[in-house]
């Protein structure tokens, strides 16, 4: 179903804020610069979508979340209430996310790709991880850790603090290969354009947007379609703006 954007409203598109490493110093330095970007937003968003891995490590056990990320969950929560909409796809480091950011905060969780058409332009969306072929053994893994069972044993048999120092170790170890930012490897080679590509011979869309990647790109799919992947707030500090009628890909630097 289409949505017409109220005069003069625009929507905008983040994702891989990775908060909570590689040191708090660093993710702290991270949060006020996203939280200045959406205040600078504000004023004319009508709609915000957030791709995914907003966190490096979350879980959400029944009667607690993680520790800290104060300002950039109290600025959702301001926007949110101010009647602005946002809408986050979960990532491979936040998808252990339940039911918090919708009874706290009012604001819709998604796990897989989701198609909108919004000015009569039609939107494909997701975090992009799992899709596409290839990256098999992640695959695997992926099924394991979004199953009942992996869910229940981390929430009802280990305490909290051991929880969230595992899942810091794991992002730690991840974070050492991490020594450059991600490079795009070709139309040919990146799995995410194949997977675009697979959807798009089946049905049209004008815009493929994801994360994941990290890696800020915005090319052709075709005469009438883009792949637009949003980079991140480690390298980049971008984002993408659709303002009714195209959308542009975006960085931007603040000095906090």
């Amino acid at each position: 179903m289409n949505r017409n954007l109220l005069p003069g409203k625009k929507i905008y598109f983040a994702s891989d804020f990775h908060l909570g490493a590689p040191t708090h110093a660093d993710s702290l330095n991270r949060e006020k610069r996203i939280v200045a970007w959406l205040d600078t937003i504000k004023k004319d968003a009508e709609i915000i979508f957030l791709v995914g891995d907003l966190f490096d490590f979350w879980f959400e056990y029944k009667r607690v979340v993680p520790k800290g990320f104060v300002r950039f969950m109290g600025k959702l929560g301001e926007l949110s209430d101010s009647g602005i909409e946002i809408v986050v796809f979960l990532g491979n480091r936040d998808m252990w996310m339940t039911d918090y950011f919708e009874t706290e905060l009012n604001i819709e969780t998604i796990r897989r790709p989701k198609s909108y058409v919004f000015n009569n332009k039609k939107f494909y969306i997701g975090h992009g991880d799992g899709l596409g072929k290839g990256d098999y053994a992640y695959k695997l893994l992926q099924v394991i850790f979004e199953g009942k069972l992996p869910r229940f044993l981390f929430n009802r048999v280990m305490h909290p603090n051991l929880g969230m120092y595992l899942g810091g170790l794991w992002t730690k170890f991840s974070w050492r290969k991490k020594k450059e930012e991600e490079k795009y490897l070709g139309d040919d080679k990146e799995f995410l354009v194949g997977y675009s590509k697979e959807v798009e011979s089946k049905e049209h869309h004008d815009y493929y947007i994801f994360g994941h990647r990290h890696t800020k790109v915005d090319i052709v799919l075709s005469p009438t379609a883009r792949y637009i992947n949003l980079g991140d707030w480690i390298w980049y500090d971008s984002y993408a703006v659709f303002d009714g009628s195209d959308v542009v890909l975006k960085s931007l630097k603040f000095d906090i």
